[in-house]
């Protein structure tokens, strides 16, 4: 079938799943709910919480139905996300706070549930870590299928699409997403999301392209318009003409050739043209994510962010279900070492365990979370380490503070650490005395006071999200100035190189677990500046070897003593752009 003749239009969104695909568009417009709201009497009030209660477990139902249709279709490890909506309807604060709404309002369960629901995902959508702030949309799914329960409606699926179709929605929940036929979905576009929402996960288990966040694309299009979807670029264009056409053509080829080719270095060890080996080690939220690190050759986890283990349950969990934990990925991975991060919650990150820890602030990102949190519970604090020193026993340990600002922070850290340590030797537990502790370098304090910090620490690890987002003042999630968060930026480049010189004066490693870690454009960089070893998300491994492979060392550190001359950031990223390119030819 021939595109029709109409004008081309290019949309800019964000790659999150890789391929191109062209097709015509099947367009998923999502209905707001019409929720009623009533007064119900006195005397219908049991009834009332009783409908509640039958309502979450017709949803229970619903969700385990489509968590076996997803094992049966992607796989056990892309069902696992229904977890996390069982988990949200086993939530106890969230099912105590309706129901004391509801008897202190006297307001239809509907109405409460709904006031409820939405409190919880204004919370999760304010978290700054992209992953956690992503689960509001599992809040926002499960909330949905007990309202249609309560109001006696079917949910809408994506059943509807039978033709090879690109998908184009505002959003996908997960259980809409678990409804798309991989046979019919050529690719999957949203006006919102990020490049871990659940339509992404799907997408890339199907293996077909996806862009998020194409702004108003759904207002752009309608049904039967034909489309190319650049999961690569995330460029979505709309009618493209005949020499878009054969552009993209050529483009796939190229694509699906250095895809082969990037793959075929999964094996290979991660060494530069000039024989320098580079450690690439790997960030994991979950225990289940050890076969991703396994699979893509990680030299062990750099960063493991237990945060997520403490928020996605409904009470705080204990020194055992830590110690579990810990333990499954340390003895899991042994010897390759892993780094655990200790628990990076406040502020801007709802605590479920004891939501009485944190209060709203003014200004979340600058207030009390992290150390400073942990510094104010030592008990908390104090289980977590005694759980982290136990799982130290199974395999090798590094431990990591995270939001340290100087040495006042580090001591106390290090105090409440001894504490642990001699308690466990209390009990007879056992534990590794030679554990390493490193501080993460993410405020700008702590990068100019590094050599305070290098006589007390380990190791560093540089957390470059959040150490550019402080030194530029900049939020990365106020779209009217995201665009001036820039890794190229002079005063970046001159504080890692501080970072790694204070940090290699004192004989000390140091490593990046930040995004740029993962971002192969900016590798040749870092590893110019000295970095010693870069974390990233397990699946951005193959491409970051590919380049390690593809370029001399030598050469890394004369493009990073260039880069470091600039004064416009433009020209900075002109100069890594032009290496980039020269070591990854795609034609």
């Amino acid at each position: 079938m021939e595109p029709p003749a109409a004008s081309e239009t290019v949309i800019q969104g964000i790659a999150a799943s890789r391929g191109i695909a062209y097709g015509q568009v099947f367009l998923y417009l999502q209905s707001e709910l019409e929720i009623p709201r009533y007064t119900v009497d006195p005397d219908k009030r049991a009834a009332e919480v009783a409908r509640f209660e039958q309502a979450l477990v017709v949803t229970r139902q619903q969700i385990t139905q489509i968590q076996a249709q997803v094992t049966k279709n992607l796989g056990e490890e892309e069902a696992l996300i229904f977890d996390a909506h069982q988990m949200v309807l086993e939530d106890q604060a969230l099912i105590g706070e309706t129901i004391r709404d509801f008897q202190k309002t006297g307001l239809n369960i509907e109405t409460c549930f709904n006031a409820v629901a939405q409190r919880y995902i204004q919370a999760f959508a304010e978290i700054d870590d992209e992953y956690l702030r992503e689960r509001a949309a599992d809040i926002k799914d499960v909330a949905k299928r007990v309202l249609h329960a309560l109001l006696g409606q079917s949910a809408q699926t994506l059943m509807a699409l039978v033709d090879q179709r690109v998908i184009v929605a505002a959003d996908i929940s997960p259980s809409e997403a678990a409804g798309i036929d991989r046979s019919a979905a050529l690719a999957i576009v949203t006006d919102a999301g990020s490049r871990t929402s659940h339509a992404v996960i799907v997408a890339r288990s199907m293996k077909i392209p996806a862009v998020v966040g194409a702004d108003r694309l759904t207002t752009l299009v309608r049904n039967g318009d034909w489309v190319i979807v650049d999961g690569y670029d995330g460029v979505v264009i709309v009618n493209p003409t005949e020499q878009t056409l054969f552009r993209y053509g050529k483009i796939q080829q190229d694509k699906q050739s250095f895809e082969t080719r990037l793959m075929s270095v999964n094996e290979l060890p991660a060494e530069t043209l000039d024989g320098v080996a580079v450690t690439l080690r790997a960030n994991i939220e979950k225990p289940d994510e050890v076969a991703l690190v396994k699979q893509y050759r990680a030299a062990g986890i750099g960063l493991y962010r237990t945060e997520f283990l403490f928020l996605s349950s409904e009470k705080t969990p204990t020194e055992e279900e830590q110690y579990a934990a810990y333990r499954e990925i340390v003895a899991g991975l042994a010897p390759a070492p892993v780094t655990i991060r200790t628990l990076d919650v406040g502020g801007d990150k709802p605590f479920p365990g004891d939501p009485h820890l944190i209060g709203p602030e003014a200004n979340p990102f600058l207030g009390f979370r992290a150390i400073r949190m942990c510094l104010e519970y030592p008990d908390l604090f104090k289980c977590q380490l005694r759980a982290i020193l136990r799982a130290s026993a199974h395999g090798t340990v590094e431990l990591m503070y995270p939001m340290i600002s100087g040495v006042e922070e580090l001591d106390r850290a290090n105090a409440v650490l001894e504490e642990a340590k001699a308690e466990l030797r209390a009990r007879g537990q056992a534990f590794d005395p030679k554990l390493r502790v490193g501080t993460m370098i993410e405020i700008p304090s702590a990068a100019l006071a590094g050599d305070l910090l290098a006589e007390k620490s380990d190791f560093f690890s540089i957390g470059t999200n959040d150490l550019i987002q402080y030194l530029l003042a900049i939020d990365r999630g106020n779209n009217r100035i995201a665009h001036l968060y820039d890794p190229s930026h002079p005063a970046v480049l001159r504080v890692l190189r501080l970072i790694v010189e204070t940090g290699h004066a004192r004989q000390r490693k140091v490593s990046v677990c930040g995004e740029m870690a993962g971002d192969s454009f900016y590798v040749p960089l870092l590893l110019g500046l000295g970095v010693d070893e870069l974390s990233m998300t397990p699946t951005l491994l193959p491409s970051v070897k590919f380049l390690v492979r593809a370029m001399k060392m030598s050469d890394a550190r004369k493009l990073a003593e260039e880069a470091l001359r600039q004064t416009d950031p433009r020209r900075t990223t002109a100069l890594i752009e032009a290496f980039y390119n020269e070591r990854v030819k795609m034609g």
